[in-house]
């Protein structure tokens, strides 16, 4: 109730300052398309297929825990005065409608990651921790559906399509990034089916939230894990990790794997109790400020996960 009390407050706040302000263009001072996202997927997503003709900007300050957003009165003035505007629609992005259902200025057009590709409900496995948000009976879908680059190059193609849409004139570089970026993310896709395909073991353990069910889904892993992805919960259960502990002794699981900005107390706590080694898998939600300056990408980003999950199945 509080962060919608917020949010509203911040639209109602926006509302003020735009009247106030002259009418903007519909493109920046260079005439790029203006393309503001909440996290870094869609943001890299749209820089990669936009190219010179797009102006991208992430709501998502370096850093910033994805679950705990809430946008200011600037970042509304943002997604109103876009041309596109792209999120993940999911339960994190409840506060995305009252900017959208709004009679003030909304952007061009919206994309909703979610409504991209197909989505699975969000699932609170043997062993996990669940907190209040999971005893809820309310379903709730998983919203991380860029873990899987096969999803990636979908919402790739929408994007381009878009693009495409309100700026003709452009469509053919649209196409032809799209398709360039769309065989980049294939064979990272058959990359990692190769090094499941050859590994001595398909389980990973993760002593963390865990945002990679639809990577999971889509080359047959199985997995255990502290809590749910859009868990809020950072103290697991002493059973979950005697749970933890047992999986990673019972099978042989040489890795315990964290999420990026995670303390890792629960994976060293299990590291230290089974001589499992500690290694990262980026769910690509956010990056740090030294990240973005050196100018990482969702495919480095994977393409590191690859590296590490080799040695996980192995």
């Amino acid at each position: 109730m509080k962060k919608i009390i917020a949010v509203t407050m911040a639209v109602l706040t926006a509302m003020i300052v735009l009247c106030a302000c002259k009418p903007v263009s519909d493109k920046d001072s260079e005439g790029k398309i203006k393309i503001v996202t909440t996290i870094f997927p869609p943001y890299d997503f749209a820089k990669q297929i936009g190219g010179d003709n797009v102006s991208v900007s992430m709501l998502l300050k370096p850093g910033m825990e994805s679950h705990n957003f809430d946008p200011t009165p600037q970042d509304i003035i943002k997604i109103q005065d876009a041309d596109i505007f792209i999120y993940v629609g999911g339960e994190s992005d409840e506060w995305v409608k009252d900017i959208l259902e709004s009679d003030d200025k909304k952007p061009e057009k919206v994309i909703a990651l979610m409504e991209c590709v197909d989505t699975v409900q969000e699932d609170t496995i043997v062993g996990m921790t669940a907190g209040k948000e999971e005893d809820s009976d309310e379903i709730e879908y998983d919203e991380h559906v860029w873990t899987s680059p096969v999803n990636a190059i979908t919402i790739s193609k929408k994007i381009s399509s878009v693009l495409s849409e309100i700026d003709p004139e452009n469509k053919s570089a649209y196409e032809k990034n799209v398709n360039e970026y769309s065989k980049e993310l294939s064979v990272l896709d058959n990359d990692f089916k190769n090094v499941v395909k050859n590994a001595k073991n398909k389980t990973i353990v993760f002593a963390d939230r865990f945002p990679f069910r639809y990577f999971a889904d889509e080359y047959g892993l199985s997995y255990f894990a502290a809590f749910p992805g859009c868990s809020t919960d950072t103290e697991p259960s002493a059973s979950t990790i005697s749970f933890l502990i047992n999986k990673v002794e019972e099978k042989s699981i040489p890795v315990v794997f964290t999420i990026e900005f995670s303390n890792g107390k629960i994976a060293d706590t299990i590291c230290e109790a089974t001589g499992a080694k500690r290694l990262e898998m980026h769910s690509c939600h956010n990056l740090s400020a030294e990240m973005m300056d050196k100018g990482v990408t969702y495919v480095s980003l994977m393409r590191n996960n690859l590296k590490n999950l080799k040695e996980a199945l192995n």
